[in-house]
């Protein structure tokens, strides 16, 4: 899956992953990372999600990564702010506080491009990545990671002879195989999204499930690895 695809994707305007409201699964489940206020958190391949402005309204700045011009033009018009914009080696920064958006190749951003950062939320990027490019991803996204931070990880899990993707199903088994080397992998909640994702019940899906899983980077050397554990739903008995 090459750049052109996402291209093309927000040129058309085929942008069903965009949502237009914040996440449940983020507002539910953030506080359970326990994030400072104040702290930077990234997001990859952002588009223009509100998730963001949710994230600053705790408090945070959010630095997102972004491959579509496209995408990062409509979220500061969206949010009526106006970016400086600055050339910044392979990617062009767009920064209108508290928001950053490195417009660029998301897989070839560096710690340094990045900046510090304690935390970050993935809801788009995984699972929309095929099955060969995870694994370069996962490890990826570890070296931009320091020790102790956190990730909110969300991924679908449907069987994928149905739906040719993306989004992608993603499994547990596999969550834990791409990143237990360097993160505790903790589940949270699982929830079936069928019904608001008429598409796929269309090509046969009987089940969407969308799965949420807490990352804590550690500083574990890849060959040594952890069980997933499994977290109640807030709100529910032990």
């Amino acid at each position: 899956m090459d750049a052109n695809f996402w291209h093309q994707r927000w040129a058309n305007g085929q942008i069903g992953f965009h949502q237009s409201t914040t996440h449940a699964l983020l507002e539910r489940w953030w506080p359970e990372l326990a994030v400072p206020a104040g702290a930077a958190v990234y997001v990859p391949f952002c588009g223009k999600t509100l998730d963001m402005v949710w994230l600053a309204g705790l408090g945070h700045s959010v630095v997102g990564s972004e491959l579509s011009a496209l995408a990062v033009a409509a979220f500061f018009a969206e949010q009526a702010l106006q970016p400086a914009v600055v050339a910044a080696g392979a990617y062009t920064r767009h920064v209108a506080p508290p928001f950053e958006i490195l417009e660029g190749d998301a897989l070839a951003l560096t710690a340094a491009d990045l900046g510090p950062v304690v935390a970050s939320y993935d809801r788009a990027a995984l699972v929309a990545l095929p099955p060969g490019m995870r694994p370069r991803y996962a490890a990826h996204h570890a070296g931009l990671m320091p020790p102790g931070s956190r990730t909110l990880l969300i991924s679908f899990e449907y069987p994928q002879e149905r739906y040719e993707g993306p989004p992608f199903a993603v499994t547990r088994a596999e969550v834990q195989a791409l990143y237990s080397p360097w993160f505790e992998v903790r589940e949270l909640e699982r929830v079936d999204v069928l019904a608001e994702n008429p598409k796929f019940a269309q090509h046969g899906v009987g089940e969407l499930l969308e799965v949420a899983y807490a990352l804590v980077r550690t500083n574990r050397t890849p060959g040594t690895t952890r069980t997933t554990r499994t977290f109640r739903t807030p709100g529910t008995g032990p």
